[in-house]
Parts: C-alpha cells; sequence; structure tokens
C-alpha cells in the first residue's frame, strides 16, 4: 500500500464470495461439508461481533465525536446494524442516512415498521417541474439506506408540495407594452 488513506476492502464484494463459496460446497452434496462451513460463517460473524462491539465501547472512551466519525462511515454503520450493535435507532438512522445524501435534501415523510416503507418528499427545485431525477434520487436514497437502515425495504418519494414555481416574465414597468 503506500502513502494516502488505506484500502478498503469491497464488503459488498467479499459477501458475494462467501455466498458463492458456500454454493459451491452445496453443489457438491456433502451435507457435513455444507454444515460446517455455515458453522464457520456463523463462528466469524460472532467473532466480527464481539470485535465491533469492543471498537465501540472503545470509541466512546474517546467522546461522542469518535463514535460519530464511525457511526458515519457507511461500511461500519453496516457492520453494526448487521451485527445488531449500532446504538441509533432506525429513526435516527435514516435521519442520518438522509444527511448523507448528495445533493438536494428531501423530507421524511414517514416510516412504516411493518412494511419496511419509507415515505419522503423531494425538495422544492426551481426546475420545470417535470420530475426527470425522481429515479435518480430514489436510488441515491436506497443506495444510502442500504448501509444505515437495511429494514427500509421501499422508498416512496413524493414531489415537493406546491409544485413548481414558474417566473413570470413581463414589461418592465414605465416601458410601452406591443402596440
Amino acid at each position: 500500500m503506500g502513502k494516502g488513506a488505506p484500502e478498503v476492502p469491497d464488503a459488498e464484494a467479499a459477501g458475494r464470495r462467501v455466498e458463492a463459496v458456500l454454493d459451491r460446497l452445496a453443489q457438491t452434496g456433502d451435507r457435513a461439508a455444507c454444515r460446517a462451513a455455515e458453522e464457520l460463517v456463523r463462528a466469524l460473524m460472532e467473532f466480527y461481533g464481539a470485535g465491533l462491539s469492543r471498537v465501540l465501547a472503545l470509541a466512546g472512551q474517546g467522546g461522542r465525536q469518535a463514535v460519530e466519525r464511525l457511526l458515519d462511515d457507511e461500511l461500519v454503520s453496516g457492520m453494526l446494524v448487521l451485527h445488531d450493535l449500532h446504538p441509533e435507532g432506525i429513526e435516527a438512522r435514516i435521519a442520518r442516512a438522509l444527511r448523507a445524501l448528495p445533493g438536494g435534501p428531501v423530507e421524511l415523510v414517514g416510516f412504516d415498521a411493518a412494511t419496511g416503507v419509507l415515505r419522503l418528499r423531494t425538495a422544492a427545485t426551481g426546475g420545470c417541474g417535470c420530475g426527470g431525477g425522481t429515479e435518480a434520487s430514489r436510488q441515491a436514497v436506497e443506495d444510502a439506506l442500504a448501509c444505515f437502515a437495511a429494514e427500509v425495504t421501499r422508498v416512496e418519494l413524493e414531489p415537493a408540495s406546491g409544485g413548481p414555481v414558474l417566473l413570470q416574465i413581463g414589461p418592465r414597468p414605465g416601458a410601452a407594452g406591443p402596440s
């Protein structure tokens, strides 16, 4: 590695590799090997969960700012959620994910914990009101929520209330109008 920021492993790719290895083992038909591999994955999850719990406790000794840096990190936050160690409730994690979004803000309308549906209202824009960026906005929200609030299963975006504000252009005061 050299100077600069350390290389961050791709957690999603690692998860896919684990699934692929387990699938290959299942295809062999060796049930004992499959059970042993699944037990190994469970044991490693417990081991890393215990380590994450310790990291969170030690970071807490450094003050709230140290914990906040951990909770703002998508990979760390996602692992804390996976291990049921995240110190924040779902509402706080949704708010954290929404704050992390690039671009325009969205307003939380509501979250239904029973269905996992998150309803958001997009911020008013000065554009044409055509809603062309809605799908991109939804994808950005879903990507952020995948790390911070995996309990969200679907995102529904409502347009900003009041509709678009259109600029009306007329003649200058005192200017002669068309004859």
